[in-house]
Formats: C-alpha cells, structure tokens, sequence
C-alpha cells in the first residue's frame, strides 16, 4: 500500500493549524506559525507552510515524497530512504552534511539546519512514526476544513479526479504530482496554478534519479576527500 496526502487549494483558509501540529510532534521549537507571502517559510525548525497568494489563495508546502525521489539517489551514505508505504525519510546517524541533497530536489525542500554544532538536513518524513503506530500524519489529522487529506494514493488520485469533474469550473483540470517527475505522494488540486512550487513550472514527468545517478558516480570518492579535510579542520582526528 502506498499513502499520500491530497491538498484541495480552494479548502484551506490559512489557519495553520496544520503548521502548528507538524512542530508539536516533531519537536521544531515554539516560534509562533505565520503566513509566508515573500519566501516560502520553510527552514530546519519549520517542515511543513502556508503560502498566500493574491485573491487570499492558501497554498501549503511540504516534502512532495517524490515516488522516485532525487534526494535519495545522490545521496552518498544513503541517509534519505524511498519507504514502501512512501514517506521519504532521513536518517540523520548517516547524514554526512553534504547538502547534495538540497541541490538535487526539484522543489526545492531539505533544509539545512545551521543552529547545530553539527549540522545536517531536516524535513518532513510525513510522520513516518505515526504511520508505522496506525495513524495518519498529524497535519492532516488536525485540518478542520480536511483540505489536506490522507489515503491510498490511488484513492485520492481517484477522489481528486472526481471533485474535478464534479465541480470543472472551480478547478484547474490537472492533479499536481500525478505525474511529474515520475508522480509523487503529496497531490494538489487547485484554481490556480501551482508552478511556483517547483524550481521549474513545468518539471515534466520523467524521473530525475536516471540522471543524478549518473551525474554522482564519481562523486563519493572526492567525497570522502572533502569530509575528511571537514573533519581533520574540527579536531576529530586530534589524537588529544
């Protein structure tokens, strides 16, 4: 079984609930949630936003959990994990620090998290640990409108598809993250349109792991390099 969340843009009302509730079960801090209209608000201490756009459009960003996730493939120790269910999750115990990562995601999502003498990449792992207990992702447990819902992936693709046709003229004839780069386990329906939440409007649907496996296979030997020069530079090799 593969899970997903659905986002319905024409639902959400900006109340942030759904930020809130990432940051309690995750631990990311008590800094007050706002509304982001000039950056998308994302960082370590805050994996899940709410963007707002003109004609008071609520739009919450998050991990994709790209069914073939690029993160994942150039990651070099294999910190960042595809689970079958289909979060996307890290493990920060093989987390190298490289940030190869941040420069491979398509939508622009790990986060590095500078407060920490060690720093490494945060993000939303979709409540990986509620899942494997039976329950479902805490934002979309607390959402009052159910404008982020959770699900099979075929079942919401279905129930997406349906609201489109029940209602064409309030939505864009389109389900974002059914198939670009190859589809993804967070999906979108909306009145507007949704480009902005790539690097690129149109990303296309073909997979990025066929070539940023390619572009890294020489990377992990100067790698290794790099890290140890990173690590010689703050001690850890001192023998005192």
């Amino acid at each position: 079984m593969s899970v997903a969340i659905l986002t319905d843009i024409t639902k959400c009302i900006g109340c942030l609930e759904c930020v809130s509730a990432c940051k309690t079960v995750n631990n990311l801090g008590t800094d007050v949630p706002r509304v982001w209209q000039k950056n998308d608000g994302l960082s370590a201490q805050n994996w899940t936003s709410v963007l707002q756009k003109p004609g008071n459009h609520y739009i919450r960003k998050q991990c994709r959990h790209c069914l073939e996730p690029a993160c994942a493939s150039v990651c070099p120790v294999g910190a960042l994990q595809k689970t079958p269910e289909g979060p996307v999750i890290y493990d920060s115990e093989r987390c190298l620090g490289c940030r190869y990562c941040m420069m491979a995601c398509p939508y622009g999502i790990p986060r590095y998290d500078w407060d920490q003498v060690v720093p490494y990449i945060r993000k939303c792992i979709m409540c990986y640990d509620r899942l494997q207990r039976g329950q479902q992702p805490a934002c979309t447990e607390v959402c009052p409108q159910k404008a982020t819902i959770f699900g099979e992936r075929d079942e919401l693709l279905a129930e997406a598809h349906h609201r489109i046709k029940q209602e064409p003229d309030t939505y864009i004839h389109k389900v974002w993250g059914e198939h670009e780069v190859g589809g993804t386990s967070v999906l979108y329906i909306s009145d507007i349109d949704l480009g902005f939440l790539a690097y690129q409007p149109n990303p296309g649907a073909t997979p990025l792991p066929a070539t940023t496996r390619l572009a890294m296979k020489a990377v992990p030997f100067a790698f290794v390099g790099m890290g140890g020069r990173c690590m010689e530079s703050t001690g850890l090799f001192d023998d005192g």
